[in-house]
């Protein structure tokens, strides 16, 4: 896909008057620009198509194949890549900044996931990394700037300056967990940038920030920045007005934006006149070879992995039984231990795990240790973690669509924490529920809960429709795995010692 379309910017006091016959310029370069976002899988995926696409091998491909050209080129990553993945929730990201390390981004801005392990961990990660974290945004507890992180630069290629800047995620202290950290709002703060990065002389302002895609509209159309790179929506998505453009790139490199910029400027006395435009190249990495160094890498981190997943996390002191009659008839320990972790996991006043979700099929006896492999295997559909708000009054109904299909055997069925359920199987669905508790208090249908679901169940899947109408506190996407989770949890116990408690139960 290619735009033809040409901007020119003209600055200082003569901008409105009538210009001169138009003299050579003085100076031009041409910038290839390179965006990649949200990327959480070391390896490829194999999708719909047949074909496998993604992953860091086949990033460091096209990177290392736009710079073997030998023009300039700035590399960069709108953010999110820390977490969550398998290997992640056990290295807390540490193999991510290898790989990135690896690729060698020219400017990188935090996301939201960044955070996930606390503000600790994301420090030690950053300051692993091999290429310039931006985030002028971010504040310590005081309101001060973090020496570590660059608001502001700028690079020249063929005398043409052009402005960096970047964004972490201003909602990030909702959404993961940066502590003490500040984050002053995204629009105003890249606008003062872009603002800033002029006076200093820039030809060209670059953004690249993680934000939800209103705010990148909202900074388009103020014109301050001239190309705005983003992550978090996951979505390839690229918006040119003849006046400033907007690109993202999907998610885990199955898509890589690259923008082949013309850059034009002219000087004279007070007034510089600035024109450039842009052509697209998306570069769908199902059509790559894979670069054999990373390839090695991904490689190695992949038996690491497989060796791992055999390490026990803890062992349990009760029987559990993952039977399809045990989770999704009754109250069955496996439930109330993977709800617990659910709950624990994002601090809700209540869980709910479909046992359709719970699919091991096995029972494992007391004194049986637990390991990653068997989380895995109870939850192998690569579900993620949901918060979402709701009203007790709909939760009520959640219960209910639960318990509908009784006496047979149902995947709709609710395994919980944090609550308790009494019903009569006898009255007809819709109408079982006679009392529901939370947090030990009576359900108040007026009262709004954090709920923790699946994201199957948050899409209204096994007839949870409740819970499509709420918007969830982060994309379904950007979620955490739900195994991921509940590996971390139960990595905390001692031993298993959460059985059948009379959480749900016929009365």
């Amino acid at each position: 896909m290619t735009a033809v379309a040409r901007r020119t910017v003209t600055f200082g006091l003569a901008a409105a008057a009538i210009m001169p016959p138009r003299l050579a310029f003085a100076d031009n370069t041409k910038v290839t620009l390179i965006l990649t976002n949200d990327i959480y899988q070391m390896g490829e995926t194999a999708m719909a198509d047949g074909r496998l696409h993604g992953g860091f091998a086949r990033l460091a491909a096209v990177v290392k194949a736009e710079r073997a050209k030998g023009g300039p080129v700035v590399f960069a990553h709108g953010g999110d890549t820390l977490s969550p993945s398998l290997m992640s929730g056990i290295d807390r990201g540490a193999h991510i900044m290898m790989l990135t390390n690896a690729v060698r981004p020219d400017i990188f801005v935090p996301g939201n996931h960044e955070f996930d392990f606390g503000k600790a961990m994301f420090f030690q990660r950053m300051a692993e990394a091999k290429f310039p974290v931006f985030a002028a945004n971010m504040q310590d507890a005081d309101g001060k700037s973090l020496p570590s992180i660059k608001d502001r630069d700028i690079v020249s290629f063929d005398g043409v300056r052009i402005g960096l800047t970047g964004a972490a995620h201003d909602g990030t202290p909702r959404m993961s967990n940066p502590q003490d950290l500040r984050f002053l709002p995204t629009v105003e703060t890249m606008k003062a940038q872009a603002e800033a990065l002029r006076r200093d002389g820039a030809a060209l302002v670059v953004v690249v920030m993680h934000a939800d895609r209103k705010q990148g509209v909202e900074l388009a159309e103020t014109h301050a920045a001239d190309i705005i790179l983003t992550g978090h929506n996951h979505d390839l998505f690229i918006q040119f007005d003849g006046r400033t453009l907007m690109a993202e790139s999907a998610y885990d490199a199955h898509y890589v934006t690259v923008i082949d910029l013309h850059v034009e400027t002219r000087q004279e006395g007070n007034r510089r006149e600035v024109q450039w435009w842009p052509q697209f190249r998306v570069i769908d990495t199902a059509t790559v070879t894979p670069d054999p160094e990373v390839a090695a890498m991904v490689a190695g981190f992949q038996q690491e992995l497989d060796r791992l997943m055999n390490v026990p996390l803890t062992t349990t002191a009760v029987a559990l039984d993952s039977r399809n009659a045990a989770v999704r008839g009754g109250e069955a320990a496996i439930g109330n231990l993977i709800a617990d972790a659910m709950r624990a996991r994002t601090g809700a006043d209540a869980a709910i795990m479909n046992g359709g979700g719970i699919r091991g099929n096995k029972v494992y006896a007391p004194g049986t240790p637990i390991t990653r492999r068997d989380v895995q295997a109870e939850l192998p559909f690569g579900n993620h973690l949901v918060a979402l708000y709701i009203k007790g009054s709909e939760l009520r109904l959640a219960i209910e669509n639960g318990l509908s299909r009784l006496p047979a055997n149902a995947g709709r069925f609710p395994q919980v924490s944090g609550m308790t359920v009494a019903f009569d199987p006898k009255q007809p669905a819709g109408s079982r529920v006679t009392a529901i508790t939370v947090g030990g208090a009576p359900l108040d249908p007026e009262r709004t809960y954090r709920v923790a679901v699946n994201d199957f169940m948050a899409r209204g899947s096994d007839g949870y429709s409740m819970f499509a109408a709420v918007d969830p506190l982060l994309p379904l996407e950007d979620t955490p795995l739900l195994s991921d989770e509940v590996m971390v949890y139960l990595h905390g116990l001692d031993s298993i010692r959460s059985g059948i408690e009379g959480r749900i139960a016929a009365k």
